[in-house]
């Protein structure tokens, strides 16, 4: 398995609208393992393909915690059935937005069909940590960031850190 690259915002490619898989091949099984080691590298719970230069609708997430046996569930061309009346706030953070976090308001559950990795048409239903981790990476597919859901001040300063973190990460290459 390799590390992948990480497309940090703010990236227009983290804006793409994702383009459904065909089928879940041998080459499709190795990128869902490289952003596995990718995402479990960078200390993730959830990666999506877009977010590492792949535009196709691929994500995969483990919500595992410390001391648990990993979890991971491959995923491709997800796509959410139903989602809870109910609402659930939760602290996101992002691996295309380190170091920044914010409380975000999600369905408490949801129900998603897939394509697994044995290329096998499955349904999975969410709550809690899993149904917000889907969330979040669903909505990468979409071109659709967690600070997207917060107010234009908000969202507005992370993204102004982040511009210049890179601008930063730039002079100091130079």
């Amino acid at each position: 398995m390799a590390r992948l690259e990480i497309i940090t915002a703010p990236d227009p490619r983290l804006k793409i609208k994702a383009k459904p898989v065909a089928k879940v091949d041998a080459g499709l099984r190795r990128l869902m393992d490289d952003m596995l080691d990718t995402m479990y590298g960078s200390i993730g719970i959830g990666l999506a393909a877009p977010q590492v230069g792949v535009a196709q609708r691929v994500i995969v997430v483990d919500v595992a915690r410390e001391g648990e046996n990993p979890n991971p569930i491959r995923l491709a061309n997800p796509e959410i059935l139903w989602r809870s009346d109910e609402m659930m706030v939760a602290n996101e953070g992002c691996l295309s937005l380190p170091e920044h976090y914010a409380e975000v308001d999600r369905p408490a559950a949801i129900r998603l069909r897939y394509v697994d990795h044995e290329n096998e048409i499955r349904e999975i239903d969410a709550a809690g940590l899993l149904a917000t981790c889907l969330q979040h990476e669903v909505d990468h597919l979409d071109g659709v960031l967690f600070v997207d859901h917060l107010s234009a001040l908000k969202r507005g300063m992370i993204l102004r850190k982040l511009q210049k973190a890179k601008r930063s990460r730039v002079l100091e290459k130079a």
